[in-house]
């Protein structure tokens, strides 16, 4: 029998009309197994993982069968559900900080649901607490119990979900999206816990997941969702290598690679489109120009933090440069500085050959200063404003920062949607009705209304689908083609990087550790930090070469 059996589920919800959100769902998992559930944002991934464990949208009508462990979730009595929630299915989601209260320690949300549902002393419950810690590889697992969780990194609070998801030692994982949001080398540590928790565990696994190279490195079958349906399952090596759905093809040819083949063993990179043709501007001073920067923090009862360490870098008009590195690499410091959130501790930065270092004098300083940079943030839901339309929105920015009014703002407004791929309803529409690619495609519209002459894109494509993320790529191709505009790009992603930027600059701690141009940098790292990120990259094996006895990119980290 079957650990998982999802037969011909069918799910409506009730809105005038009946909406389906699911129909005919089929698939299984068997024990010690992973299975892999991959699609585009709205596809019904996440709602048909959450029909294993009984969580159902209230008002929705189903039929079909959810068998976990023998026990339909849809039908069983809410009691029984529960008991199942608790002995045997736990679930990872994407975000592990909307999922632990912050206000409690992470000692408490280890042990509550054993000291609650299973009667476990504090001790025996903190003993299980350490053990789990150190299972899921988190140093010092006795100091993590008395923290918080804003005081743990984005990786480090996943192995904490983790951790709490297997307290109960559950038969059956689900795993939503629990490395998207992570840098290449985080996620290459996450992936190894999870592989080693199964190994150990003999657990079976539902792995939901937009990153097509993860999945075919992860699972061992794979069910592709499309609208609410499966549109095609089978072996990992079948559905990657050979597949039968257009919708397949369409991901797999959207999805940015970086191959490595035998007889180019650094790399060889495919991708079937090349940089925007960037129209420069004729002009020898660089757009961007970055001399000594360097920004220290005072972290409260700790030493300082030295975030960005002496980085020099300069950009020419028109062209793109990458800035990599995993989280806490001081990317995103630098980014703040150079549109003024963050004022550098020493250092010097010139745009169009003018300082910025200092803080503007009044306002007419300010409007100079944000016309000639902007910046586009990873969540456009947390930089738009959700009272207001994504119109209101951009017409705000324009009302701000050029003399446009009333009817002709409103109509640059319009324009400046085409521009992003979206029409004039989107114009009437708020955030939150809008998909991820809407609301970034609403957010680089915005950072366009000023007419900047460089643009910031800080890990804009990162938690997007793959061919969302295409989208919003051949976006930003064709304005820098037609605008000529220069782009700063942060991103832990290699392939994107490749996909988007002629010239790289790898940080890790604050510190450059390595520059160049973007192909020669990928083709022929020379600092191991760098050829850390390229082996971090999920590969799967039938693309490698043999490399027995060679070290993965996670166990690598800690050589470096």
């Amino acid at each position: 029998m079957s650990l998982l059996d999802i037969s011909n589920l069918t799910l409506d919800l009730p809105s005038g009309r009946s909406l389906r959100l699911l129909d005919g769902i089929t698939l299984s998992v068997e024990p010690g197994e992973t299975v892999g559930l991959v699609g585009e944002s709205g596809s019904g991934k996440s709602l048909t993982a959450r029909t294993a464990l009984g969580l159902l949208p209230a008002r929705s009508r189903t039929s079909g069968s959810v068998l976990l462990d023998g026990t339909d979730m849809i039908t069983c009595a809410p009691a029984e559900a529960l008991a199942r929630r608790r002995e045997t299915v736990s679930m990872v989601f994407q975000d592990p900080r909307s999922g632990i209260n912050p206000m409690r320690r992470i000692g408490d949300f280890l042990t509550e649901s054993l000291r609650l549902n299973h009667g476990w002393s504090q001790d025996r419950a903190d003993t299980r607490a350490l053990e789990l810690l150190r299972s899921v590889g988190l140093p010092r697992a006795e100091s993590h119990l008395s923290q918080f969780p804003h005081e743990l990194s984005g990786g480090m609070l996943q192995r904490v979900m983790i951790a709490g998801a297997l307290s109960t030692s559950p038969r059956l994982l689900v795993c939503d999206e629990p490395t998207s949001a992570l840098d290449v080398t985080t996620q290459a540590e996450i992936v190894e816990v999870l592989k080693h928790q199964q190994m150990t565990r003999t657990m079976g696994m539902l792995f939901i997941t937009h990153d097509l190279n993860l999945a075919s490195v992860l699972c061992d079958r794979v069910y592709v969702i499309h609208s609410g349906r499966i549109v095609e399952h089978g072996s990992a090596l079948s559905v990657f290598t050979s597949p039968h759905a257009d919708y397949t093809k369409r991901l797999i040819a959207a999805t940015p690679s970086i191959t490595f083949s035998d007889d180019e063993p650094n790399s060889t990179l495919v991708d079937e489109k090349p940089h925007a043709p960037a129209t420069s501007r004729e002009s020898s001073t660089p757009a961007l120009d970055v001399q000594g920067l360097s920004k220290t923090y005072s972290i409260r009862g700790r030493t300082t933090l030295r975030a960005v360490d002496n980085v020099s870098f300069s950009v020419a008009p028109g062209t793109a440069l990458a800035l990599v590195g995993e989280s806490g690499s001081g990317k995103s410091t630098v980014a703040r500085m150079l549109v003024g959130l963050e004022k550098p501790d020493t250092g010097g930065i010139l745009v169009d050959g003018v300082s910025r270092s200092t803080r503007p004098r009044g306002r007419s300083e300010r409007r100079e200063r944000a016309q000639a940079v902007q910046i586009v943030f990873q969540d456009p839901y947390l930089s738009l404003d959700p009272r207001i339309t994504a119109g209101a929105a951009i017409e705000d920015a324009l009302r701000l920062l050029s003399p446009l009014r009333n009817d002709d703002a409103r109509a640059r407004v319009i324009e400046l949607l085409d521009q992003v791929g979206l029409t004039e309803k989107h114009a009437q529409a708020k955030p939150r009705t809008l998909s991820g690619g809407q609301r970034q495609r609403v957010a680089i519209a915005r950072a366009l209304a000023a007419a900047p002459g460089i643009l910031i894109l800080d890990e804009a494509t990162s938690a997007l689908d793959v061919s969302v993320q295409a989208q919003v790529l051949d976006v930003i191709d064709d304005i820098r083609a037609e605008r000529g505009l220069t782009l700063v790009f942060i991103s832990h992603d290699l392939a994107v990087v490749r996909r988007v930027c002629e010239n790289a600059i790898v940080m890790r701690h604050g510190v450059v550790v390595e520059s160049g141009d973007t192909e020669r940098l990928l083709r022929n790292p020379q600092h191991p930090y760098t050829r850390l990120l390229l082996d971090s990259i999920p590969q799967p094996s039938w693309n490698l070469p043999d490399t027995s006895g060679s070290s993965t990119g996670a166990e690598q980290i800690s050589a470096i």
